[in-house]
């Protein structure tokens, strides 16, 4: 079955600048910090990000493509995917395949089904993250954007202690909030 979402590969097919600046808007925010924290650099990430939707631009000119899971999770795989390679391309230990960003061993059905699975787990976490106290999402807000916990510590006006400790509960009472909930269960299987 087809998602709304492939409004953005048929923008892409045709060169639509109102789709592709609605990629670079929504979705290029995301790669280009996943990539910042893991061993990248803005211009490493803008390198990826073009190869992906060139890429993807030469998928959309097939008339068979299919975009069955959310585009936001099926561009954010792909791009890590590239950047995975990039960087073990670097260090040497070899990469899979460098002209493209899917492994030969892969299909895209696979990619798909792992990006469907990946979006409905971002989902979950972000339903469960809204249902935290204030407090613990400012902490852990602030931890996933700050490296340094002093820093966090200091823009909160607290010890450094108090931010470790509360981080790591508000962490504890979200892994629990997320098991317990129902789509966690069906995920799982």
């Amino acid at each position: 079955m087809m998602h709304e979402d492939y409004r953005y590969i048929k923008g892409l097919a045709t060169n639509d600048s109102a789709i592709i600046n609605a990629i670079y808007k929504n979705f290029v925010p995301k790669v280009i910090y996943y990539i910042k924290n893991n061993s990248g650099d803005e211009d490493q990430a803008q390198d990826v990000v073009q190869e992906v939707l060139i890429s993807l631009y030469h998928m959309a000119q097939k008339p068979d493509f299919e975009l069955t899971c959310p585009f936001d999770a099926f561009f954010f795989l792909l791009c890590k995917r590239k950047w995975l390679n990039e960087l073990k391309k670097n260090t040497r230990t070899g990469v899979t395949n460098t002209e493209e960003f899917v492994f030969k061993d892969e299909n895209l059905l696979e990619m798909v089904e792992q990006a469907t699975l990946f979006d409905q787990k971002r989902q979950l976490f972000d339903e469960m993250f809204q249902q935290l106290g204030e407090k613990c999402r400012e902490v852990l807000q602030l931890s996933f954007s700050i490296p340094s916990m002093e820093k966090v510590a200091e823009m909160l006006n607290v010890s450094y202690a108090y931010v470790r400790k509360k981080k790591s509960l508000c962490t504890g009472q979200l892994t629990e909030m997320i098991q317990q909930s129902a789509k966690y269960k069906l995920l799982k299987s």
